[in-house]
C-alpha cells in the first residue's frame, strides 16, 4: 500500500496530478476551495475529500500544494485551518505552485519551526504533461526530504531534479519561463515571415524542426499558431503572472531581461484583445489578428 498523501488545489494541473497519485497506489485526501470540484475528483479517482487544508494534511506523510499565487499558498499552509495546524512532525510539504523564491524560503523556514520540511517544486509540461503524468519538476529544499519525496513525485513526473536549497526550484522555473517567452515570440515571427515570403509553412517547419531551430514550442504549437487556434494550453494570464515574478527577481539580483520585458508587454496587448485565457502561443495574434466570426 502506498503512502498517505494530501493534495491541496485541484486546478488545471492539480486535478490530474492528484489522480496520478491514486493510480500509483497512494492514499490521497484532497482539498479544493470549490468543494464541488473535490467531490467530482473523488467520484472519478476515489480517495477522500477534506473540508479544510488542515483536515487534508492531518495524517499525511506528504502534503502537495498547487494553488494560484504567493498569497494563496501562505493561506493554505500558514493561515487559519492551514497545513501547519495539523501536519505531523517530519511530514514533507511539496509545493507545485509557481511562486516567488521569497515565499518559498519564507515557508521553508516556517515549516522548519513546525518540525516539517518544505520543498518548492514548480513544474513544466503544461496541462498535457499533468494529464499524461510526464511533468518536469525542478525542486529546492532539504536533500534528505527530497530523497523521501522523489519516488512519490514521480507518480506524475517524467523528470524530477533537486537544483539546490530552498527557492532554487522557483528560480529555475523563472529561467524556464524566460526561455519559453523568447522562443514563442521568435516562432510567431518566423511563421509570420514564412507566410509573407510565400513559403509552405508546413514544409518549412518539417525541415527546421529537425535542426538547430527545433524546440518543444515549434513541434507542438506551430500548426495551431498558423491556424490562429488558442483556446487551450497555458493561459496568457498565467504566463504574465510568472513573468512578473521573474522580472521582480531580476530587479533584486541585478540581471537584465530586455526580451522578457518586451514580450511581457506583448502579452499585455493580447490580454487587451480579450485573450487572457488563450494559450501563450497567441503572441502570433498580434502579427496576424484572428478573423472575427
Amino acid at each position: 500500500m502506498g503512502v498517505r498523501t494530501a493534495f491541496i488545489g485541484l486546478g488545471t494541473m492539480g486535478y490530474p496530478m492528484a489522480g496520478h497519485l491514486v493510480k500509483a497506489g497512494h492514499q490521497v485526501t484532497v482539498y479544493n476551495r470549490t468543494a464541488e470540484k473535490a467531490v467530482r475528483w473523488q467520484q472519478t479517482h476515489g480517495g477522500h475529500t477534506a473540508a479544510t487544508p488542515a483536515e487534508a494534511a492531518k495524517n499525511a506523510e506528504f502534503i502537495f500544494t498547487c494553488v494560484g499565487n504567493d498569497d494563496d499558498l501562505r493561506q493554505v499552509i500558514a493561515g487559519k485551518d492551514g497545513v501547519f495546524a495539523t501536519a505531523q512532525p517530519g511530514s514533507v510539504i511539496i509545493d507545485h505552485t509557481t511562486t516567488s523564491a521569497l515565499v518559498a524560503r519564507e515557508l521553508a523556514e516556517a515549516s522548519q519551526q513546525h518540525g516539517l520540511y518544505f520543498i518548492d517544486a514548480p513544474v513544466s509540461g503544461g496541462q498535457a504533461g499533468a494529464q499524461n503524468g510526464t511533468l518536469t519538476v525542478m525542486a529546492g529544499g532539504d536533500a534528505a526530504a527530497f530523497a523521501r519525496a522523489e519516488p512519490v513525485i514521480r507518480s506524475f513526473a517524467a523528470s524530477v531534479k533537486l537544483i539546490g536549497p530552498s527557492g532554487y526550484g522557483q528560480l529555475t522555473k523563472m529561467v524556464n519561463q524566460i526561455c519559453i517567452t523568447g522562443l514563442v515570440q521568435a516562432l510567431a515571427e518566423g511563421i509570420h515571415f514564412a507566410k509573407h515570403a510565400g513559403l509552405d509553412v508546413a514544409l518549412v517547419m518539417d525541415v527546421i524542426s529537425k535542426g538547430a531551430a527545433s524546440s518543444w514550442q515549434m513541434q507542438n504549437r506551430w500548426q495551431t499558431m498558423q491556424n490562429n487556434e488558442f483556446n487551450f494550453g497555458f493561459a496568457v494570464d498565467w504566463m504574465r503572472k510568472d513573468l512578473g515574478i521573474a522580472l521582480q527577481e531580476a530587479e533584486r539580483n541585478g540581471s537584465t531581461l530586455p526580451v522578457t520585458r518586451l514580450v511581457d508587454g506583448y502579452y499585455a496587448q493580447v490580454q487587451q484583445m480579450s485573450g487572457n485565457r488563450w494559450d501563450t502561443s497567441s503572441l502570433i495574434a498580434l502579427l496576424e489578428p484572428p478573423k472575427k466570426a
